[in-house]
């Protein structure tokens, strides 16, 4: 995480104090949407490296132009990308998503590249944007990256069985159920399904006392994550946009449809 900034607390402040946060999830590099994201008073943006573009200058293109807006960025990286994790940390991410959990052992490896020894083993450096390129204490970045965000991806049958010890985890922070790979996984057993497993998922993640994040496509599907106890409210904008859109096409005959 950045150094702190005046008056600026983090997403786990926050979280820790009780407040419910809502995000984008931008897999479109636009430095635009994460300013508009900023200026509509959104609390964060999910820039995502692992289904979208992994370019890291444009990633820090975003985190400025979050940095500008006030803004947290929590990046998605990869399945076991150590690597890209630092690089994203030391860039100034508030935080990281790690997909593809499975067990107490892959949180602990997620945990092991965002936190810094003794926890983790993230490679030390004040001179990275993180540090403010070398102008803050060795002893100052380290408190600021205490408040580096971790959450767990939950995308199995296998990881929701193991939901509690994952969110038991030690620097564990939040659990998010990837319900595209768990539907995949389960090999797309019906809603009723899903929605247990995430289900299970979220208790543990509660009773752990983590937060929750779920992700959602409209303003329906976020009012019932609220009330569903999610700490983490994470709008699709893929989906936002995409029903935008859909929704401003006027109605065509028949005929013309047949034509396109």
């Amino acid at each position: 995480m950045t150094a702190a900034r005046a008056g600026h607390r983090s997403l786990k402040q926050r979280l820790a104090a009780g407040e419910r946060l809502h995000g984008a999830l931008l897999r479109l590099p636009s430095e635009t949407l994460v300013e508009m994201a900023g200026v509509a008073g959104l609390d964060y943006v999910v820039i995502d490296c692992e289904h979208g573009p992994a370019d890291m200058t444009a990633l820090q293109h975003h985190l400025t132009a979050a940095a500008a807006q006030g803004i947290d960025v929590l990046v998605r990286v990869g399945e076991s990308e150590p690597a890209l994790a630092l690089r994203c940390l030391d860039l100034g991410a508030a935080g990281l998503i790690h997909p593809h959990v499975d067990s107490a052992r892959d949180a602990r490896c997620a945990v092991a590249a965002t936190r810094y020894p003794p926890l983790g083993r993230r490679g030390f450096a004040t001179y990275s944007r993180a540090g403010r390129f070398g102008s803050v204490s060795a002893t100052d970045h380290l408190t600021a990256a205490e408040e580096t965000l971790v959450v767990a991806m939950i995308e199995t049958a296998r990881a929701c069985a193991a939901a509690e010890e994952i969110a038991s985890t030690e620097g564990v922070d939040a659990v998010l159920v990837g319900p595209a790979d768990l539907a995949v996984d389960c090999a797309f057993p019906g809603q009723d399904v899903i929605d247990g497993l995430t289900a299970t998922a979220h208790r543990a993640a509660r009773e752990a006392g983590r937060s929750v994040m779920t992700i959602v496509s409209d303003a329906e599907g976020a009012r019932a994550a609220e009330q569903a106890g999610a700490q983490l409210v994470l709008h699709n904008m893929a989906h936002v946009l995409m029903d935008t859109f859909r929704s401003l096409v006027p109605p065509r005959s028949a005929e013309v449809n047949r034509r396109r």
